[in-house]
């Protein structure tokens, strides 16, 4: 692997407006994001969409608007997220394909998410991978627990590939009660995955950030950033702009000898439809 996808996922569903102003919650900050995440070297975004008062929510037309603006200032590949909030029910959350994104997350199973827990029964896995097939939208299979490496090895040999024929994964590291975001627990993943995976990046949450990353650039994954994961740069030091983390991201990258990814190079590295029209 001679180059790094960088995804950016700028929002998430658990920061508020309140707390963390520089959040991107309205779809202006949204595009603004998106254009200067692009140019510092993204080349995926990963959606979480909030209501005029700031809040998650998984509303069709606001997440189509936010689909279409960020497909229309940028080249980006959009991904939404069907997790949305760990309080979204689960036959909400399959309507967001509605909103025709490029890829969307698909997360292998239930998990402990600080004092709540995070909801995904075989049921409705299984009934979102055969969606996302349909409405051909690559999914990136989100893996909390090791555990979760058997459910995605499920998926495959229950209902073949994946749109596209690719297999993508991110291990989300890191979160309260869930897989730690150590380099162990991260290469033990790794070595589990099956081999219909064709490539594997991480996120470390809050402070396991930047070991994650290192780890994972130079274990010949790809990486995943952003103010939905972690809102500090430094000791003392909050995240000003998204673009502050993709551009550290791609700085270690091309340090590392794997530049960014362009997005046309990512859209054809994992088997994504080109729905752009411009």
């Amino acid at each position: 692997m001679t180059a790094t996808l960088i995804t950016v996922a700028p929002t998430g569903a658990e920061h508020t407006k309140a707390d963390v102003p520089q959040l991107p919650t309205t779809l202006e900050e949204l595009v603004e994001t998106a254009r200067r995440c692009e140019a510092a070297g993204a080349a995926m975004i990963h959606l979480h969409i909030r209501d005029a008062d700031h809040r998650p929510t998984l509303d069709t037309g606001l997440l189509t608007a936010a689909v279409d603006a960020v497909r229309e200032s940028t080249d980006l590949i959009v991904q939404l997220s069907t997790g949305g909030s760990v309080h979204d029910p689960l036959e909400t959350r399959l309507t967001v394909l509605d909103a025709d994104p490029d890829s969307c997350s698909l997360t292998c199973g239930t998990t402990n998410f600080g004092s709540d827990v995070f909801l995904n029964p075989w049921g409705f896995m299984s009934d979102l991978y055969v969606l996302a097939q349909e409405r051909e939208v690559v999914p990136e299979f989100e893996l909390f627990e090791l555990g979760h490496v058997h459910t995605l090895a499920r998926l495959i040999d229950t209902h073949g590939l994946p749109f596209g024929g690719k297999v993508h994964v991110d291990f989300v590291t890191g979160v309260p009660g869930a897989m730690p975001g150590t380099t162990q627990a991260l290469l033990a993943g790794v070595a589990m995955l099956p081999p219909d995976v064709t490539s594997w990046s991480a996120t470390g949450i809050g402070r396991t950030h930047l070991p994650i990353m290192a780890a994972a650039v130079s274990a010949g994954g790809h990486l995943r950033v952003g103010m939905e994961d972690n809102i500090m740069y430094a000791r003392g030091q909050q995240v000003r702009h998204n673009d502050e983390l993709v551009a550290r991201a791609a700085e270690l990258a091309t340090l590392m000898q794997r530049p960014p990814m362009s997005t046309d190079d990512a859209r054809a590295f994992l088997g994504i439809k080109d729905r752009r029209t411009r």
